[in-house]
């Protein structure tokens, strides 16, 4: 079966300060417990913010090291989600489910790719 890749994409901006609350948590364990008992959770996580994070980038001769934040970018990678479905219907119906249980305060986006094999 393939193998999909979630890049959960957040606008730090307009994320509520503090992060996500209990009833969120809650409703994120609810759907990490079925992805289980169904069979199509690899692994997932939370990032911490960009604020933490750090960029290295190759020019084809060295490397650039930048701290974050990082001001050029509205959206981040705030998380990941690989799953195991059979069919790209099914890793975008689980990924729907998932933007579904966020709060109307949150603008976030999944970008949903298949794992290339081989």
């Amino acid at each position: 079966m393939p193998r999909y890749l979630s890049l959960v994409r957040v606008d730090e901006s307009a994320a509520p300060a503090g992060g996500p609350d209990a009833e969120l948590m809650q409703r994120m364990g609810e759907l990490i417990e079925e992805m289980t008992k169904a069979g199509v959770l690899l692994d997932t996580a939370g990032l911490t913010p960009s604020a933490e994070a750090v960029r290295v980038d190759w020019d084809g001769e060295k490397a650039a090291v930048t701290d974050g934040p990082f001001t050029e970018s509205k959206e981040v990678i705030g998380g990941y989600v690989v799953m195991q479905c059979k069919d790209r219907t099914e890793a975008l119906e689980w990924t729907q489910r998932f933007l579904r249980i966020h709060g109307t305060e949150w603008r976030i986006a999944c970008e949903l790719r298949e794992i290339a094999e081989g």
